[in-house]
This record gives C-alpha cells, sequence and structure tokens, in this order.
C-alpha cells in the first residue's frame, strides 16, 4: 500500500479474468474493433484473410488463455507450422498473432508480448510470380473458353484485379468507333471490386482513390472486349456466373483457366500474373512510375515496382545502349 501497488482483490480478479480468456475470444474481439492506418474499418476481404487464419495454422494455439502463450509456447508452435513447408502462410499467421498480442499489451492485459522471433513474419518460400511470355498469353486466348478471353484480355492489357475485372457491369464499359464504325478504344470505369467471403460476396471500393480509374484499351484487344459487351446493358454483369446474375466465383474460373495455362506450358502461372505481365508491358512502352501505378490503381511506390519484371528485352535494350562502331 505504501508504493502504491495494492489492488482491491475484485480488480484483480477482474484482471486474471481478462489474461485467462482464451486467444480465440479476444481475438473476436480484436477483429471487430480494428481499423487500418486510415482508421477504417477492415475490409471484408482482410477480415476473410484474418479468420482463416485463426480457423487454420492458429487453430492450435486460438483455445489456450492468453496467459499462458509464452514466448517459448509461440516459438514452438511456429517450428511445428515451419515443418509442414507452408513458409509463407506460417509468416502471415506469425504477423496476425503479434498484431493481436501487442493489442493485449497495450490493454495491460499482458506485461510483454510472447511473439519475440527476430524475422518471424518476414519468412517466406521465394516463389516469385512470372508474368507469361506474348507467346504464352496468345495460347491462352486461343485455348480458353470464348467467354472468357475479354476477362483474360481486361487483367492482361487492363491490368484490372480479379475482383475489378468480375465488378464490371455493361454500364462501366464506353466503346467508342471511328466513323467507319470500327472500334478505336473501350474505357473501362473502375470504381469497385468484388470479394468472396464466407457469408458470400461482397462489393466494395477499392482500398484508396488510387484504386477508381478509367482504363483505355485500344487495338485488337478493345475489339475482343467490345464485342463481348454488344449484347449487354445497364447493370448486366460483364462475366457473371452461369445463371447469368451472380458474380463469378473464382473457383469457377479456374476450371477453364487451369487447362488453358497448361496448353501454354505455365502450370505455375497464377491469374493474377497477368495484372504483372500488364505492368510490365506498360513499363516497356515508355510509361513513367507513375503513369504505371495510375494504370494499376496503386497507392504506393513499392507496389507499383512489384509489377514491373526484367522481361527478356536484354539483347534489344543492350543493342539501344551499345556505341556507335566509328572503326569502320
Amino acid at each position: 500500500m505504501a508504493r502504491g501497488e495494492w489492488q482491491p482483490p475484485s480488480v484483480l480478479a477482474a484482471e486474471q479474468a481478462e489474461r485467462n480468456q482464451t486467444l480465440q475470444t479476444f481475438a473476436a474481439t480484436w477483429l471487430a474493433s480494428r481499423t487500418n492506418a486510415k482508421g477504417d474499418q477492415l475490409s471484408p476481404r482482410t477480415l476473410e484473410e484474418y479468420r482463416r487464419l485463426l480457423r487454420g495454422p492458429l487453430a492450435t494455439l486460438t483455445a489456450l488463455p492468453l496467459a499462458s502463450l509464452t514466448p517459448a509456447v509461440v516459438r514452438r508452435w511456429r517450428a511445428e507450422q515451419m515443418e509442414t513447408g507452408h513458409k509463407t502462410q506460417t509468416s502471415r499467421a506469425y504477423g496476425l498473432l503479434s498484431s493481436i498480442l501487442a493489442t493485449a499489451v497495450g490493454d495491460g492485459i499482458l506485461a510483454t508480448s510472447p511473439c519475440t522471433i527476430r524475422g518471424g513474419q518476414s519468412t517466406h518460400t521465394g516463389r516469385k510470380v512470372v508474368p507469361p511470355t506474348d507467346a504464352e498469353l496468345e495460347t491462352i486466348l486461343e485455348s480458353i473458353a470464348p467467354r472468357f478471353r475479354a476477362l483474360v484480355l481486361v487483367a492482361a492489357v487492363g491490368g484490372l484485379r480479379y475482383g475489378e475485372a468480375t465488378a464490371l457491369r455493361a454500364r462501366d464499359v464506353t466503346v467508342e468507333r471511328d466513323e467507319s464504325g470500327a472500334v478505336v478504344a473501350v474505357r473501362l470505369d473502375v470504381s469497385r471490386g468484388v470479394v468472396a467471403t464466407a457469408a458470400g460476396f461482397v462489393v466494395r471500393k477499392p482500398k484508396s482513390e488510387a484504386g477508381i480509374r478509367r482504363v483505355a484499351i485500344f487495338g485488337d484487344d478493345a475489339e475482343v472486349i467490345a464485342q463481348h459487351v454488344r449484347t449487354l446493358i445497364g447493370d448486366a454483369l460483364l462475366f457473371p456466373s452461369r445463371d447469368g446474375v451472380g458474380f463469378l466465383a473464382q473457383s469457377t474460373f479456374t476450371r477453364y483457366w487451369y487447362p488453358a495455362r497448361m496448353v501454354a506450358g505455365r502450370a505455375d502461372m497464377p491469374f493474377h500474373a497477368l495484372r504483372h505481365y500488364a505492368g510490365t508491358r506498360y513499363a516497356q512502352t515508355g510509361a513513367t512510375v507513375r503513369e504505371t501505378m495510375a494504370r494499376l490503381g496503386h497507392a504506393s511506390l513499392g507496389a507499383a515496382l512489384r509489377y514491373q519484371h526484367s522481361g527478356s528485352r536484354d539483347d534489344e535494350l543492350a543493342a539501344r545502349m551499345s556505341r556507335r562502331n566509328t572503326s569502320a
């Protein structure tokens, strides 16, 4: 009492009860009140990913009281997860656990965080996304079901994310023609995306203002997209599910995507690699980084640079920089 550390038994009991609550209970409260760096509620996609990690790799810890989560327990859990070979997923799960328990420390429930592993959330498989070559993309376009060619082009040429592409409606597309009626360009108004969650599809706005943009596509690719939308009007989805009304689930689309990429010899390539292709090709045309960011809807320079690959133009670029032969 002289040191000012004495507390009534009722207060101590309440504090002990908080420490005895399970990680699952505290995580549920954490998810309900968590906000991003801008003070906004977490997006449906982020919430779904966090819940997946809690149900999956973190499931062995969620039943434990917060007070029992010691550094030794966390290290043992992480070692077991790393042995499964899912290094990237383990890294993400550790990062989520660290954020949740940091809040518990901030709330005075725990004295210190048990997440003390250096680099615990920085371990990845090192697997990189490799965009298709021009020839591989052409093979995919020829091999995939005709009704999905426009979807592939919207991603590979327009740079749209899958959720942005499948949220497009007829009113978001403007087709421009010349005096003869030939298609000159199509312009896509991107202002939302669709996310698949356990509760169903959720339509949301982009994470940042940069995601709201107008994307122009020219040439033969524009003609393909224009043909795809020629019978669609108003709120009709460009790429609906089989019933023509609901959103196209990525699991449904992959039934057509996987065989097409196999024909192209790229069984390793995710659909998202098409967005990398778009960023790389746009940069190779001479676009500045800021222009590429605007086209892909990136708010940060780091994100934009991840979508620019070196490609296969080394000989062409080296020839451009070579000094003229003056000996002749």
